[in-house]
């Protein structure tokens, strides 16, 4: 860890270790979890507070852990994860927090707080059906609106639940149940008849 991570983390164990879950640092980035309780208050003094001063919000997104790690993930199913930057420390920090009901997840919205998190929200919420109270537009932005489901879930059938086409008879673009049959394709190897043999490599 350098040592401006080292001074951000004391900064966060000294300030702000009652909101923070866990902190940890890997691959030279520090991340903290904080309970969605706590999620706007330690946001809030991340960006108002000049000893972190982090002033830009430069992503949010949202992530299923249903089947991380091939399936052993124990906790809740749903995150939201921030990436904010401070200019005048010249540092970054990864927030992320949990979503406490995976039928549905709820984290409230920061848009007051960076109004950049304005889209980011919206596609969190289009592609992973996370709610975000406080938002003042949460509709989809990707996908149509009258779109079924969530197509970043990790349950999600990777040829969807419908398919669109353009019908010349109705001289429009009409939606019907897929008609792709899943198949797994294995593929299959050819090789000559002497192959591996001495002499023929």
């Amino acid at each position: 860890m350098t040592a401006k991570l080292d001074t951000l983390a004391q900064h966060l164990n000294d300030r702000l270790a009652e909101l923070i879950v866990t902190q940890r640092t890997a691959l030279g980035e520090l991340t903290v979890e904080v309970a969605v309780s706590d999620y706007l208050d330690l946001l809030a003094v991340l960006r108002d507070d000049p000893d972190f001063a982090f002033d830009q919000l430069i992503d949010l997104c949202g992530v299923d852990y249903s089947t991380y790690r091939n399936g052993v993930w124990s906790g809740n199913r749903f995150a939201v994860v921030c990436h904010l930057q401070s200019i005048e420390h010249n540092w970054r920090l990864r927030v992320r927090c949990f979503a406490a009901d995976d039928a549905f997840p709820v984290v409230p919205s920061i848009t007051g707080l960076w109004t950049v998190a304005d889209w980011f929200e919206r596609e969190a919420f289009d592609l992973f059906g996370i709610i975000f109270p406080g938002h003042e537009d949460l509709r989809r932005i990707l996908t149509d609106y009258g779109f079924i489901g969530h197509p970043l879930r990790k349950d999600f059938p990777v040829s969807g639940h419908v398919e669109m086409r353009y019908d010349p008879t109705q001289q429009r673009v009409i939606y019907q149940p897929v008609s792709i049959e899943p198949r797994e394709i294995t593929p299959r190897i050819v090789r000559e008849e002497k192959y591996g043999t001495p002499g023929h490599g």
